[in-house]
């Protein structure tokens, strides 16, 4: 396995620029499935989760054809016939989201036979609300022998669905169901998320009829058919917050663009709040912070959109393990997403874990060690803390990285990091 191997103690100057959001592309690509016309997305990014999930379009018959045009990179998706509804579970289990294929199968074709994605090592996340809800719009569910099939043979019909908490998957994979499904269907309690925006605005571009865009309750009226579209993914919060916290973490000034800073204003308050300098622009943001000045430790709670992000949590924690005092970090979201604290402490954070809640005592350094991590955000977060570490620090398993950075390398050598992929094997221990 690779690793990544970086060398602490150098400032960040220069320009990053954000890639598309992997937490819509793929949703997006999803919807691909409901026209036989072609899907055009642009500003579209590479990574590990879009090529699998690509691989198992080609499986369904879909055209998939990667391409850099006028507007960056771009990919076509082409679904002029399904010649299958079946996802196996060698496929399905490399991605989570590829679970979210069943809806629009359904919906495009009455039927399919798609596998169960198994666990993940940030907790259980269950795909029972998906389930109860595409029953609800009328398709025969049957689990056996780690699938689901799934048929519709009169098509999907309407209804009212409300979800007993909030969830961004089972709210994307209904949506995507009932686009097609025959009368109205609202979705309550539906989750805010961008990405669920930039779905349901896609959708209404290939002609679906969506109201209520960007509050809890969806409405939904059903049509026939879907055109072809061309659509931009919107950029990735994710990695916009990710890199204000790297530059934040290693000093200097980092301009990052592309982006849409309002995605993350909870953490750019948290940040502003414990002493880094954030100036908005045009097009993205400014983080500025003199290393010679130690940050204030604050304390954050993970919520739903708009509230500070799960997928943060890890990266935000690297940065207070350099705080001056204490923060207490209480996450909401997913009941196992600790698993960067042992690694972090690796490196001299000092971190205690109590159930959904880590305290975390700054210290005055950080000293280099051989890291390994656990799921795509504990990845950078240990790459953000290498920036401040003293001497080389080497983070093992980092396909985790693969599947949601792209050119991480790059773009962080491009600012002045000391940072380079070993290619090998082994899990960087």
């Amino acid at each position: 396995m690779d690793r990544i191997a970086i060398v602490g103690g150098a400032q960040l100057q220069g320009e990053i620029p954000i890639s598309g959001a992997k937490n819509s592309a793929i949703k997006l690509m999803a919807a691909s499935i409901l026209t036989d016309q072609p899907l055009r997305l642009t500003n579209m990014p590479r990574l590990a989760d879009t090529k699998f999930l690509g691989r198992l379009l080609q499986q369904f018959g879909i055209e998939v054809t990667e391409s850099d045009g006028p507007d960056g990179q771009e990919t076509l998706f082409h679904a002029k016939e399904i010649s299958s509804t079946f996802a196996p579970y060698d496929l399905v289990r490399q991605m989570r989201a590829s679970f979210n294929v069943l809806g629009p199968l359904l919906a495009r074709t009455g039927h399919a036979k798609v596998s169960l994605p198994g666990g993940c090592t940030i907790g259980a996340r269950p795909v029972d609300l998906h389930i109860e809800a595409l029953a609800r719009l009328g398709a025969q569910m049957e689990m056996s022998e780690g699938y689901v099939s799934a048929l519709a043979p009169n098509g999907l019909k309407g209804a009212e669905i409300e979800f007993p908490f909030v969830s961004v998957g089972a709210t994307e994979h209904t949506l995507l169901a009932a686009v097609m499904a025959e009368g109205t269907t609202v979705l309550k309690n539906a989750a805010r998320e961008p990405e669920i925006g930039d779905l349901a605005r896609c959708l209404i571009a290939m002609g679906a009829k969506i109201e209520g865009l960007d509050t809890d309750t969806l409405v939904i009226d059903g049509v026939t058919s879907l055109h072809g579209a061309d659509w931009s993914v919107i950029p990735d919060r994710i990695e916009m917050g990710s890199y204000a916290v790297a530059a934040a973490m290693a000093g200097g000034e980092v301009r990052i663009t592309k982006a849409r800073p309002e995605l993350i204003q909870a953490l750019t308050d948290k940040m502003m709040e414990a002493g880094v300098d954030i100036e908005p622009t045009s097009d993205g943001v400014i983080v500025r912070r003199d290393p010679a000045r130690r940050l204030k430790a604050v304390n954050v709670t993970t919520e739903v959109y708009p509230g500070f992000a799960t997928d943060l949590q890890a990266q935000f924690m690297a940065l207070m393990t350099l705080a001056e005092g204490e923060s207490l970090i209480h996450e909401n979201i997913f009941e196992n997403r600790f698993m960067h604290a042992p690694e972090l402490g690796r490196l001299g954070a000092e971190i205690h874990v109590h159930a959904g809640e880590a305290r975390v005592v700054g210290v005055e350094v950080l000293t280099a060690a051989q890291v390994m991590a656990t799921d795509l955000r504990a990845s950078i977060s240990l790459v953000i803390a290498g920036l401040a570490a003293e001497g080389e620090t080497s983070v093992g398993r980092v396909y985790h990285l693969d599947r949601g950075f792209e050119r991480m390398e790059e773009k962080l050598s491009a600012c002045g990091a000391r940072v380079r992929r070993i290619k090998g094997d082994g899990d960087g221990r």
